[in-house]
This record gives C-alpha cells, structure tokens and sequence, in this order.
C-alpha cells in the first residue's frame, strides 16, 4: 500500500471514530484519532468524550498505553487540528509532542479562533511533521454545526418535516400524526440526537403537548429544547417539563407571573423582541450561539417554519417523504419568502440535494440552501 493510499485509510479509520461520537460530544467537535507506527500497525485510537472529557488525541493516546505500546516515532491520524488552547482540557498538541509522535496528518484546520493553525505550528515548532488536507470535506460536514457557530457566530439551523408526496405535513384540521412511518420516526430521533438543541413554536406546544426529546434511539444526553414563545403561552403543566433537560424560552414581552411560572419549572425565559413585537429569530440564533449550540434542530409548525425561511435563517431542510397523496392540507411553511407570494419562479429559494435515501417505505432528503455552507 502506497503512503497515500495507506494515509487515506488511516485517514478513514479516524473519520469512522468521530462519527461514532456524533451525539456525544455537543458543544466540541466530533473527532477521532488513530496512531500508528512506521509499518502501519494500529498503536492506539480513540473519540472525543462528552464535554469536558478528554479528545480523541488524548484517548488515543490512553489507548496505546493501556495496550502497553510506545508511541514515540508514530504517527497520529487526527480529523481536526489538534487543539492549543487551555479550556475544559489541557492543549492536545502538547500531548502528542510529549508522547513523542513524529508526524501529524489532520483533516483540517480548527475553526476555533483559539485555535486556528495554532496547533499546527506548535506541533511544527517541536520538529513534529505536519500534513493536513485527508477527508476535509467530510471532516467538515461532520462537523458543520461547530465551524458554523466558530465562523458565522450562529448554529446551523436544520428544518425537519415530514410531509406527502404532495408537500402536505398535516390535514387541514390539523391532523398529522402520522403521515410517515415508524422507520422514519425512529430515525428522525437519531438527528434529534446529534442536535446542540432542538427548536420549536409555542403553537405547537399548545396544539399537539409534545415531549421533543430522544426517545427512539439511544443516547447519553438531552439536547436543550428551545421555544419561541412570543407572549410566554406556554403552560407550566406541558409534557415537556417531564424531561431532564435545559429548556430556553424566548419572548417578545415579559409579563412577570407568566415567567416566573415558568421559571420554577426550570425554564430560562429570555426577552428578544423585534420591531414587529414578535421574537427577534436572528438575536436568538446569535445567543444560542453564545450558548455554545452548534446544530439547532427545527421541529416546527408552518407558521414558524415559514417565518424561519423568510428570514434566511434556515441553511438545511431534512424532509421525510411518504408514498401518500393527502391534497388539500398544511404546507411545511406558510409565506417562506419575503414580500409575500412569489410572481417569478426566478425568485425561489434555491435548494442543493445533499443526500436522497430509503428509510423504511418512505425518502428522506436532505436538502441545502444553495451555497449556504461556504462560509
């Protein structure tokens, strides 16, 4: 196997780690590492641990260990720069070149301001060799949700439905459970799963008394729910106080009994109007940045999905598609587009298909606003 060859395998055995650390890690990044020595043999590998546990560099490095093998002259296959910085851990950089590793091939740079070619030139700095460039793009993509919060300031908003064939995500009485499937439910907790938070509208919180949580597949946390609540209608009795978890509220207006219930519930109630009186979407997204979400999950109604796309804040649609025909019903979003009904089709918004895949008798789609993602 030539030295390409063999670091694009190593390179892939490191990428399938991270994405086994894809509903672990929030708010870090998801990686793996994997060390070898000169002839290619596996030393040591290793993910990311929940926040505040140690990297994949650092597993890895356990890893070796624990199997009583020295690393010293080896080399670490790594999907993201090696950190520099001091914060929930100690610099991975500092780690490898302590452990003795000769050469370092990383996916990609760290968004990370605290980071950002930092760690390569420590490493550099040390006599460690350096190359970066393997399963970039997949790198990022695991991780869109981070280099969107580090670069744009904002999570990466998801807007999930599921709807017909014909476009329609509830009869017109309302009525939506369910137009898809077990299968497809089931797999829509996995995405639910790998989210900073989950998001949805007071609307349905009133209508439908969801729990929004992770039920369907395993997982080891919660993701936050957040809503967007204009005049905090929400009630204090609603099943999704029923789930351990942070619950963010966001409002146009404060009436202070209406908080303060909500507050004992273990709400934070947070006021963002705009000039409408309604919530200021893109402040929010800007907080829950601040709040070290990467992917905000979107579960919503029509009205809100529809204010959401209006707005530009939506980078990714995630549609479930059944093998129904239902005619007259509820859209995914009412008025997507600003000033009102379209008079040219110039004018849509334009989408990229990211992926198209069976999930029991129904599609999902992922779907992209078109360049969204080069940032």
């Amino acid at each position: 196997m030539s030295s390409l060859s063999s670091d694009a395998h190593l390179m892939a055995c490191a990428h399938q780690l991270a994405i086994q650390s894809r509903f672990l890690t929030d708010p870090n990044p998801r990686v793996g590492c994997v060390l070898v020595d000169a002839s290619g043999a596996v030393l040591g590998q290793g993910r990311t641990q929940p926040v505040g546990g140690p990297h994949a560099e650092v597993m890895a490095l356990r890893d070796a260990a624990a199997q009583g093998h020295s690393v010293a002259g080896a080399t670490a296959y790594v999907t993201l720069e090696p950190c520099s910085h001091h914060g929930r851990t100690g610099p991975c950089c500092d780690a490898l070149i302590a452990a003795g590793i000769r050469r370092v091939v990383a996916s990609i740079a760290d968004p990370n301001p605290l980071v950002a070619g930092q760690g390569f030139e420590r490493l550099r700095a040390a006599g460690v060799e350096v190359e970066i460039g393997p399963l970039a793009e997949e790198a990022r993509e695991l991780n869109i949700g981070f280099f969107s919060r580090m670069v744009r300031k904002t999570p990466w908003v998801r807007l999930k439905a599921a709807a017909s064939l014909d476009g329609k995500t509830a009869l017109e009485n309302g009525t939506s459970q369910w137009i898809t499937s077990e299968a497809a439910r089931t797999d829509g907790h996995a995405w639910r799963a790998r989210a900073g938070a989950i998001l949805t509208g007071v609307g349905t919180v009133i209508e439908d008394d969801p729990r929004l949580d992770v039920r369907l597949v395993e997982t080891t946390r919660q993701p936050p729910l957040v809503i967007v609540d204009s005049h905090l209608q929400t009630p204090p009795t609603a099943r999704l106080f029923e789930i351990e978890r942070m619950v963010w509220i966001y409002a146009a207006t404060r009436d202070e009994s209406k908080a303060a219930a909500l507050e004992a519930r273990g709400a934070t109630v947070s006021c963002m109007a705009n000039s409408q009186g309604k919530v200021d979407l893109a402040a929010m997204l800007r907080d829950l940045a601040a709040r070290e979400v990467n992917e905000l999950h979107v579960e919503a109604g029509h009205k809100l999905n529809g204010s959401l796309m209006r707005e530009g804040l939506v980078d990714e649609l995630l549609l479930y598609v059944a093998p129904k025909f239902i005619g007259d019903g509820l859209g995914i979003a009412s008025q997507p587009h600003a000033g009102g009904a379209l008079t040219s089709l110039g004018d849509a918004l334009a989408l990229e298909f990211r992926t198209f895949d069976a999930v029991g008798p129904d599609l999902r789609i992922v779907a992209r606003v078109a360049g969204r993602h080069r940032f």
